[in-house]
């Protein structure tokens, strides 16, 4: 099995006790570490009104660790457009890749990440709730960037669009217009073999790619053994079931976890969770991932890691790495 390229996901993570500002530092010691490790891109989510996530001004963030580090890709997984009016998204991305050709990505997502009335607060109407008009949205963002375009600095500027998605809808859109397609198999996988179906099944050459081309988001937390992973991935869970439950909030701690009284559905649901994930010391982690990248023929593979210390989180990364023999980029290629 030839070994696709690996990428990290990130969403600035806010642990208990700590605060936005720290797990800011994080996501910047991170992105240094993941490119020194010699994984291809860096992206960062798009969250509103969660106290567990600081990433939620994206653009933002992106330009910081685009300035931190030197040649690995740094892009979105991704800007929620509806949040968003299209042209303001051109205007911030152009700027972006106008500082730092050749380096930024824009993945697109049709989801508010978000509850209804903070997307509404984004969205200053009502009537701007739906996203029906995703479509448009993308072809009217697109167009900013034409080089005859007014938009500045979006003319001439257009980096890579990616489309992203948890179902099937966004994948048979990014294979209509002949773009790349990342799948949310973290949070969606029992989706994932039929989104990617349907992306490659409905895939059209087009300028920007020839063939179809399927990058796969996969919570991994790996460890020097098992059971130490298994320790180290309990509070990310907890914090999913909090989020389920309508209680979103900081990455909890470890005792708190192993306090926390689980009913037999909270178990249920949290073992569901953990079954999507790759979670083991290194033997472990290369047999589940091997498994899933041979499943899906992913052409390439970005992992989100979500444990309570940044040094776990460090580790889990460069455990990864050294399995799969990463190297550094001279320049890091789009696709």
């Amino acid at each position: 099995m030839s070994v696709p390229p690996f990428s990290v996901l990130d969403l600035a993570p806010v642990a208990s006790g700590s605060t936005s500002a720290q797990a800011l530092r994080n996501t910047l010691n991170l992105a240094r570490h993941a490119e020194a490790l010699g994984y291809r891109r860096y992206w960062l989510a798009e969250h509103h009104a969660m106290p567990g996530i600081a990433s939620s001004a994206t653009a933002v963030l992106i330009g910081q660790v685009a300035a931190a580090t030197e040649r690995m890709r740094v892009g979105s997984g991704g800007i929620m457009l509806p949040n968003h009016a299209p042209m303001v998204v051109a205007e911030q991305f152009g700027t972006l890749e106008a500082l730092y050709p050749g380096r930024i990505d824009l993945g697109l997502g049709r989801a508010p990440g978000t509850d209804q009335a903070t997307a509404r607060a984004l969205r200053r109407s009502p009537d701007a709730l739906s996203v029906d008009d995703f479509p448009e949205q993308v072809a009217e963002l697109r167009g900013y960037f034409h080089p005859e375009s007014t938009v500045t600095p979006a003319a001439g500027n257009e980096p890579p669009v990616w489309l992203l998605g948890s179902s099937g809808y966004s994948a048979r859109l990014a294979g209509l217009l002949g773009l790349p397609f990342a799948f949310a198999h973290h949070f969606s996988a029992e989706n994932t073999l039929p989104a990617l179906h349907v992306y490659r099944e409905s895939f059209r050459p087009s300028p920007a790619l020839e063939r179809p081309y399927a990058m796969i988001a996969v919570s991994v937390t790996a460890a020097e053994s098992d059971e130490r992973a298994r320790e180290l991935a309990a509070p990310q869970a907890l914090s999913f079931l909090r989020l389920r439950q309508g209680r979103p909030g900081p990455l909890p701690t470890p005792a708190e976890t192993a306090a926390h009284p689980y009913t037999p559905l909270e178990r249920e649901i949290i073992q569901a969770r953990m079954d999507s994930q790759v979670v083991g010391g290194p033997d472990t982690v290369r047999r589940q991932m091997d498994a899933l990248v041979e499943q899906t023929a992913a052409d390439e593979v970005m992992v989100t890691t979500m444990v309570y210390d940044h040094a776990d989180r460090l580790r889990s990364y460069e455990l990864l790495a050294g399995l799969y023999g990463l190297r550094p980029e001279a320049v890091a290629s789009a696709r």
